[in-house]
């Protein structure tokens, strides 16, 4: 179906804005096991194992590590996004076909501002966004649950009729889809090796009904789009 409608164009960060090639977010992976291992006690593998389920049960290990644990989420924010930057390529094509886009374009994400304004900086995004939608601003409430969404509904004024959301995580599409926006799943290319990753982490089943785009190349996706802003 077409998104020659969407005025409202939402993009998840990580994984979504860059590609997971170029292995960011396996930095900050590193980090949330190792902060669980500082707050349990536990050993590596164990903790990683509970990061995990955190992340499938809760949407973030930061919300399994609030809800069980009691954390300071700042605190938290501020070790596991301690990481080199570096490693994101500036990516001027990508930049420009969203900067072209029509109508408001907006980041929605589980990190943090600073994180989110780090990654834009080294992809050359800085003046494309309208706004960054962060995890403080919903209240540590984190995608794929509701309230997260409707925080970011209310912030932004978004008619969902007339949104598109970009995700790398299936699960986060679902809401988006209930609420009338088109969807796009962003995947990974053919030459990702995703095996250090839990299976839930990749998913995406070919009938998913809340999946109505996929692609494996974000500015080759809306570069049509652009053209016509």
């Amino acid at each position: 179906m077409p998104l020659s409608h969407v005025d409202c164009w939402i993009f998840d960060l990580d994984n979504t804005l860059y590609p997971r090639t170029c292995r960011l977010f396996d930095q900050v992976d590193k980090l949330i096991t190792a902060y669980v291992v500082d707050v349990t006690g536990y050993e590596w593998a164990d903790a990683r194992k509970l990061q995990k389920e955190f992340f499938a049960e809760y949407g973030t290990t930061l919300n399994g590590l609030m809800a069980t644990r009691n954390v300071d989420p700042h605190h938290y924010l501020e070790r596991v996004h301690d990481i080199d930057y570096t490693p994101v390529a500036p990516n001027p094509g990508l930049m420009d076909a969203i900067r072209a886009l029509p109508g408001r374009k907006i980041i929605f994400t589980n990190a943090d501002r600073g994180h989110a304004q780090n990654v834009l900086k080294r992809l050359g995004g800085e003046d494309v966004f309208e706004d960054i939608f962060d995890i403080i601003q919903a209240e540590f409430e984190p995608k794929p649950h509701n309230p997260s969404y409707a925080r970011f509904m209310d912030a932004h004024a978004v008619a969902p009729q007339n949104a598109a959301f970009f995700e790398d995580m299936e699960v986060n599409l679902k809401v988006p889809h209930s609420l009338g926006m088109r969807t796009v799943h962003v995947v990974p290319g053919a030459d990702f090796d995703g095996s250090e990753l839990e299976p839930f982490e990749l998913e995406r089943k070919d009938d998913e009904e809340h999946i109505h785009h996929v692609t494996d190349n974000l500015g080759a996706f809306l570069s049509p789009f652009a053209r016509t802003a």
